[in-house]
């Protein structure tokens, strides 16, 4: 009896070998594109999907975009539909609360690099501004994180009651605060010295340290506390007392 020889999928041995990549190496040598393609192959069985993976790079220029991308915009790219939608926006919220998990009660004044991969990952690639603050206890350790402000920062569009609301509310005894800058230059506005001094004042009134605000961007970050601005802000605040 002739044995009957199944069809196979052509592209099923490049996907074994990048699953095999992966096993051995995580991610480390593999391309963007083939990142995505990986995520993607969870939800598609048996079709190749590396077009799809690089189409998506192809509309949203960068992984961290694709990452970023809503439900909709993700549909419409050919091969991707509502199953790998949903993949895709779950591992980047499966992250978000991964490395907000990992500086909770953590001591971020004195070791901020676990803080610093939040913040880049939180902030530091979104098309919008967004305001954050870090609430602390009295021994500096990390109470919870939230977005408090959307949009282009104004001293108009911050309003430090709404942040001392939300500091009184999580007991919190000092807070670093964090915005980014979409443009990727994070060399604070004029604004956002107007606005970091404004707040530094408002808590200080009510015994809330303000340690920090940093400026995220898509090549790095600019500390308020190391170029001497909170300092300044102290000294200022004294003085008028």
């Amino acid at each position: 009896m002739t044995k009957k020889i199944l069809p196979t999928n052509k592209g099923e041995g490049h996907r074994k070998r990048l699953k095999d990549r992966f096993f051995n190496n995580g991610l480390q040598g593999f391309h963007d594109y083939e990142v995505i393609e990986l995520l993607l192959s969870l939800n598609t069985p048996r079709k190749d999907c590396k077009q799809s993976a690089k189409l998506l790079l192809n509309r949203f220029e960068t992984f961290q975009a694709v990452l970023e991308a809503n439900h909709e915009s993700l549909c419409e790219i050919e091969g991707v539909g509502p199953a790998n939608s949903l993949g895709i926006r779950l591992i980047k919220e499966v992250a978000d609360r991964y490395l907000e998990s990992k500086i909770i009660s953590k001591d971020v004044v004195q070791n901020p690099k676990e803080l610093m991969a939040y913040l880049n990952h939180t902030l530091g690639h979104k098309k919008k501004e967004l305001f954050a603050a870090i609430f602390l206890d009295a021994k500096n350790r990390v109470l919870t994180c939230k977005i408090l402000f959307t949009g282009t920062l104004t001293s108009s569009s911050v309003y430090p009651r709404e942040v001392i609301i939300a500091a009184l509310q999580h007991n919190a005894a000092a807070v670093i605060f964090a915005h980014n800058h979409p443009s990727g230059d994070v060399e604070p506005s004029k604004s956002d010295i107007q606005i970091t001094r404004k707040l530094f004042f408002a808590l200080k009134y009510v015994g809330i340290v303000v340690h920090e605000h940093m400026v995220i961007g898509s090549e790095g970050f600019y500390s308020f506390a190391a170029q001497g601005l909170m300092s300044k802000f102290n000294t200022q605040f004294e003085e008028q007392q």
